[in-house]
């Protein structure tokens, strides 16, 4: 099995501007096509918690993914690790992370709207333990993986819930 994964982390142009992605959207977008073009599965990157971005956009993203022909996500939270332009804006206190019940919120909000048949490779990054800065709750991935389980449990829900998009 062959599978090309494609770091959007966001469907926002405005996000991925300012995270310094150095593609917008529709590059994204070009090249999920043209892989499915060659007949070769495709997954695509999202990150929970990215600066600047609210709970609609997150399902925004969602939605974005949902009507592409995409086949696997992989779905990481916003962390910071030593080194990074991103750990200097967190400790000077431009960025904030994600509390881990916020982040087991939106991921089900995003799973809610993301199409059922899209198959979820990853709900939570896997941060360097010796480099991270925060959230420190990273690294309790166990944890992390069954509250997002009792969460859908809770809500009465599922991948897919609200959405009634065809496969294209």
């Amino acid at each position: 099995m062959v599978w090309i994964e494609y770091g959007l982390q966001s469907a926002h142009n405005s996000t991925l501007k300012l995270i310094n992605r150095g593609h917008a959207r529709d590059c994204f977008e070009k090249a999920v096509y043209m892989t499915r073009d060659y007949g070769i599965d495709t997954i695509a990157h999202v990150i929970i918690g990215l600066p600047k971005e609210d709970r609609e956009m997150i399902i925004e993203t969602a939605d974005y993914l949902s009507g592409l022909p995409i086949q696997g996500v992989k779905i990481h939270l916003l962390y910071v690790v030593e080194g990074t332009a991103l750990a200097e804006m967190y400790k000077k206190g431009e960025v904030r992370c994600l509390e881990m019940d916020e982040y087991v919120r939106l991921v089900v909000d995003f799973l809610e709207h993301l199409r059922a048949d899209i198959v979820i490779h990853r709900l939570t990054g896997d941060p360097p333990r010796a480099e991270l800065i925060a959230p420190k709750w990273a690294l309790r991935k166990a944890e992390v993986l069954n509250m997002i389980q009792q969460e859908l449990i809770k809500r009465d829900t599922w991948q897919g819930k609200h959405i009634s998009l065809k496969i294209i």
